[in-house]
């Protein structure tokens, strides 16, 4: 089969690879329909996360048909329609039991790796490092889904794919980002960031009953998509002091809370400061650029709340400890857990609440996947989401 694979920093290439093949009695075979590239494939393609090895086949958004399914999968069928989760959860350990589906202790095969590193193993993820599970991702023709009966939601209706793909991440995180926020009638929250994920970031607030939303980015065309499609405020930090319009526009408190839906290649409107952690970042005295975890921690009202869902992979340098602790922020962080909220956000897309298509700006096919990276990494051609059809 096709499949896009990763060759190296800042490389990719359509490959000839093997087709997937049953090796469990929990895995089913899924023909590919619609996949996407994510944001933080980027920090994959530009080489920031390690453990990735030449010829991993990329891609954790994707949704298809069941072809082949194993023995002890029960909810599935050959012929079922249905939308992948990125965190790949077996459901019955302790931490899926609590619904914590992305922290699963069983299926990621490589879990010592990834204790060296992080200090415990999450779950295994779909396209994304060997210290995640080693999984040949989406961005292909055909994907081995493990634990079948756990991740998949079935679409059973006749809902446009381009509707549904991103329950397999995007939309849950952007929900889960702002549910982080305990949002009350009258709040203020803060986003940096008005890529995918803070689209929905701020759509979501907007669902949970946040008064204003506000976000932060330097990409006028994206600021322009927040506020056509969720009514949000925005901020051009390469344009306004952020601080001061965040005070102003909260009466001196600042938000009420704040969502990094940036993650660990950030930039910054200071040629100093970026200049500081790319030198940092390039010479790996620390791995990640938190320049808007450092705003949203700083600008967050006394008694907030911090929601972390853009990615990170390791370790920041100036991390402002002393103002989380002094001014008794929460912060709280987590890669999505996706299986909680497919059945919830499916009934409002199924609602009318939301339609999550209105991030797509690039439609292709897997063939021109390198282009899509490309595209979409330099921001060219006012690009926010790529949807790649094999």
């Amino acid at each position: 089969m096709r499949a896009n694979c990763w060759l190296g920093r800042g490389e990719v290439e359509i490959q000839e690879v093997p087709d997937p093949k049953i090796l469990n009695s929990r895995d089913a075979i899924v023909r590919i329909s619609k996949t996407a590239i994510c944001g933080s494939d980027l920090h994959l393609f530009n080489g920031f996360v390690p453990t990735m090895m030449k010829g991993d086949v990329l891609g954790h958004e994707f949704m298809g048909e069941v072809v082949e399914v194993g023995h002890d999968v029960e909810t599935l069928r050959i012929g079922d329609r249905v939308v992948v989760p990125f965190p790949i959860a077996c459901g019955r350990c302790n931490t899926c039991l609590a619904g914590d589906f992305s922290l699963c202790e069983n299926s990621n095969p490589n879990a010592a790796l990834a204790e060296k590193i992080l200090g415990h193993a999450p779950a295994g993820i779909f396209g994304y490092s060997h210290m995640l599970g080693g999984f040949p991702g989406g961005q292909a023709e055909y994907a081995r889904v493990p634990f079948a009966d756990v991740g998949p939601i079935k679409i059973e209706d006749d809902l446009p794919d381009e509707r549904v793909l991103f329950l397999s991440d995007i939309l849950p995180t952007g929900y889960m980002g702002a549910e982080f926020c305990d949002i009350t009638p009258g709040d203020v929250i803060a986003v940096w960031g008005a890529g995918p994920v803070g689209q929905f970031a701020v759509a979501s607030a907007f669902l949970l009953g946040a008064e204003r939303v506000i976000v932060i980015d330097r990409f006028p065309y994206r600021l322009e998509m927040a506020r056509d499609n969720s009514g949000a405020q925005t901020l051009n930090y390469e344009e306004t002091d952020v601080r001061e319009a965040l005070l102003e526009l909260t009466g001196g408190r600042g938000p009420d809370a704040c969502i990094d839906a940036v993650g660990l290649e950030a930039h910054h409107a200071s040629p100093a400061a970026y200049s500081y952690d790319r030198a940092k970042q390039v010479a790996r005295l620390e791995t990640d650029r938190p320049f808007a975890l450092r705003e949203a921690i700083r600008n967050c009202k006394n008694g907030g709340i911090v929601s972390v869902i853009g990615v990170y992979g390791g370790f920041v340098d100036k991390f402002p400890m002393g103002s989380l602790m002094n001014r008794g922020l929460t912060l709280r962080a987590g890669q999505c857990h996706v299986q909680r909220y497919l059945r919830p956000l499916l009934d409002r897309i199924r609602g009318g609440e939301i339609d999550p298509s209105f991030v797509i700006t690039h439609r292709l096919n897997l063939d021109d996947a390198p282009e899509g990276f490309a595209t979409f990494k330099n921001k060219e051609d006012e690009c926010v989401k790529v949807v790649l059809t094999p």
